[in-house]
């Protein structure tokens, strides 16, 4: 599985945020396997859930040498170095990466679904990610993320000045 490409989700509302995400993307840079090829800008986005700050939210896309459940880890690993403490879903964080799509793969594993379950109905994810790869098919819907995000509101997504 040499040079995949694949989608992630960045998000954080604790702490620095941008800082944040921006060493998040220095890490990913510096991690053997992985080739950041290109990165959205970061917006602003009300959280979901219980009442918590808001969440610079943004997408990257990667080449990566790994599997897809060898990304995760990867990913996994990358939050926890961020101070990522796993509680409650929704729950505020220092660091969400999330695996978004990995080339046309659709893949339903007990700890990892790709595309990711929930995509295409995140204006925080669709909004940043057209930026980036508006002809991506995801491969459940058959539609690319330029059409899918046509069907979400994305007035609460704003782009950071």
């Amino acid at each position: 599985m040499a040079n995949s490409m694949t989608a992630i989700a960045l998000g954080s509302n604790l702490g620095n945020s941008l800082e944040t995400l921006e060493a998040a993307i220095a890490t990913l840079e510096k991690t053997p396997g992985i080739l950041v090829k290109a990165r959205s800008p970061w917006y602003q986005t009300r959280a979901i859930g219980p009442p918590q700050p808001d969440y610079l939210n943004g997408c990257a896309i990667l080449q990566t040498s790994h599997s897809p459940l060898a990304l995760l880890s990867t990913l996994l690993e990358i939050e926890q170095q961020f101070g990522r403490i796993r509680r409650e879903r929704n729950d505020p964080r220092t660091l969400d990466l999330d695996l978004l799509l990995f080339d046309d793969i659709v893949l339903n594993e007990p700890e990892l679904q790709i595309p990711h379950p929930r995509m295409i109905e995140r204006a925080f994810v669709l909004v940043p990610l057209v930026e980036i790869a508006p002809d991506w098919i995801e491969p459940i819907s058959g539609k690319a993320i330029a059409e899918l995000v046509q069907a979400v509101d994305c007035s609460e997504v704003k782009k950071l000045a």
